[in-house]
């Protein structure tokens, strides 16, 4: 598994942290980091100065490699990508959007850019404007998601560039891992897994909602108004799925989230909250450590890609 992006990104194993919003924190990115994977800081929707707090903090925890999920619809998104730079940041990933503008700057700086993609235009788009590698993401992923689904996403994306692809979405074990290598990736992005560990301030009550979550406990809201987002069902997810089918705008649908997965995140409102997960909750029976988690992972894929 001595592939292309362990050198790039100087990292140990090729295992990347999604940048998850409220998840992804200095905690969790050094943590993984040490552990010989790429740990990323979530920017979301951040102010600058928050950003670069978080980065200096992980930089107190670890000496490894840390980068920064930039989220380009956020409104602070100018000031985050400066900051990236002025804290000497390596490593950054991009989500919902074109980081075309900041392509320049973060050059001229080394720092190795790698876009979160859901189609095989948007890849080969990100090649063309320089992109280091990409990031194919399957809508088994938490969060928002695309349409594909990574097993028919990563091997279409991995013949049309040639620049690294990275595989995400319904990955969280040795198998994912060993599977993803088969269809053509060089690296994994994982973040359900990494939300119950230990390291992770999430609120144990999300933790044990993931750590419970059944095969069929994920759900989809907002495919009506083309904002797709995976979570784990509950009340909210019910309120929302019954507002979509009456019609209701997308500002309304909107306003029921406001501030919902930052209410399960930290205060460990599971029921009206928004619980973030992939379709490979069900799969996680455990909390442990990001070390231990790396470490079981690469050892599983490790032996299936040894037979």
């Amino acid at each position: 598994m001595n592939t292309r992006i362990p050198q790039l990104l100087g990292i140990e194993y090729p295992i990347i942290q999604g940048g998850m919003a409220w998840v992804a924190e200095h905690h969790l990115a050094a943590a993984v980091s040490e552990a010989g994977g790429l740990g990323l800081i979530g920017g979301a929707n951040a102010p600058g100065e928050v950003v670069r707090e978080e980065i200096r903090k992980a930089k107190k925890l670890t000496n490894k490699p840390i980068g920064v999920n930039v989220m380009l619809l956020s409104p602070h998104a100018d000031d985050v990508a400066k900051v990236i730079v002025e804290e000497g940041i390596k490593v950054v990933t991009t989500g919902a959007g074109n980081p075309e503008k900041y392509m320049e700057m973060w050059k001229a700086a080394g720092i190795k850019v790698i876009p979160v993609v859901a189609s095989v235009a948007l890849a080969k788009r990100m090649e063309r404007y320089g992109a280091d590698a990409v990031v194919a993401e399957g809508c088994e992923s938490g969060g928002h998601i695309g349409e594909q689904t990574t097993m028919t996403l990563v091997p279409q994306v991995a013949d049309a560039v040639s620049i690294p692809v990275i595989a995400a979405g319904g990955i969280g074990d040795g198998r994912g891992i060993a599977a993803a290598f088969m269809l053509g990736a060089e690296a994994v992005q994982i973040g359900t897994r990494f939300v119950v560990s230990k390291e992770s301030i999430v609120h144990d009550n999300y933790k044990q909602r993931i750590i419970k979550a059944k095969d069929i406990d994920s759900a989809v809201t907002g495919r009506s108004h083309g904002h797709p987002v995976r979570s784990l069902r509950n009340q909210m997810t019910r309120e929302y799925t019954k507002l979509e089918e009456e019609g209701k705008s997308f500002e309304e649908l909107e306003y029921l989230t406001l501030g919902t997965l930052r209410n399960a995140v930290l205060e460990g409102d599971v029921i009206n909250g928004t619980v973030m997960a992939g379709q490979i909750a069900g799969m996680i029976s455990k909390e442990q450590t990001c070390k231990e988690m790396i470490e079981e992972m690469m050892e599983q894929a490790g032996k299936l890609l040894g037979r």
